[in-house]
């Protein structure tokens, strides 16, 4: 498939709306982050289109993570619906593209090895989840509304509420991984990732609660809109 000709000149990113690269507030972006300049993709790599994720690699229960690991009942926690539209950087929706997520429980811990903190797992919550886009760019999760946790990044250091989404877009340069926020969250405040975004963009990383998304005596909604690149593009975690 030949790239769209409408989209052969990618706007260079605005590094400067997005979280920097290394942020002391952020300690392990110290050890981590780049010390030396990025290099440019060159434009042919950046137009190559990824590959296409089939729907024959997808379970019928992959977006639903309320019920892709149920061994013994229900898993704990309050119901959410988090929805949304994916679009390129001039708003055409990005089409049966891979979305993923990961999350902590309602108790605020990840099932995960390196997950030290002193809250209960849960048997029937795995924590991860994947879907396609439809024709419009739309997409959809089921799951529960994740804890905050402690982080040990300094004292009394808790990060809020969060879901961890990764995107591959159409084309190599499009991928993203970023955080969704709930809003309304007094730790959003105190967190310096969440604060190391540029005020007036790191808002795009906040969902909106929906009543109309929202299912009566079943679970609360969120809408969560991802645009990849561009002016009003989702920031990176």
């Amino acid at each position: 498939m030949n790239p769209d000709p409408e989209a052969s000149a990618l706007a260079p990113r605005d590094w400067a709306s997005h979280s920097p690269l290394i942020s002391p507030g952020y300690k392990s972006t110290l050890l981590r982050g780049p010390t030396q300049a990025l290099l440019p993709i060159q434009q042919a790599l950046a137009q190559l289109h990824a590959p296409v994720y089939g729907a024959a690699q997808l379970g019928p229960l992959d977006h639903d993570l309320t019920k892709n690991a149920i061994k013994n009942g229900e898993p704990l926690g309050e119901r959410i619906i988090v929805c949304g539209r994916v679009s390129d950087e001039d708003g055409r929706p990005v089409r049966h593209t891979l979305v993923e997520v990961w999350q902590a429980n309602a108790a605020g811990r990840y099932v995960h090895r390196a997950d030290q903190h002193q809250a209960p797992l849960d048997p029937n919550f795995a924590g991860a989840g994947r879907c396609l886009t439809d024709e419009q760019g739309r997409y959809s999760f089921t799951s529960i509304q994740p804890g905050a946790y402690p982080w040990g990044n300094h004292p009394n250091a808790w990060r809020p509420r969060h879901i961890h989404f990764s995107l591959f877009g159409d084309y190599f340069a499009s991928r993203l991984v970023t955080q969704m926020y709930f809003p309304g969250d007094p730790l959003l405040a105190h967190d310096p990732i969440y604060q190391g975004v540029p005020p007036g963009t790191r808002e795009l990383m906040v969902a909106h609660f929906s009543l109309d998304v929202t299912e009566p005596d079943f679970a609360l909604g969120y809408v969560f809109d991802i645009v990849l690149r561009g002016p009003q593009g989702t920031r990176f975690e």
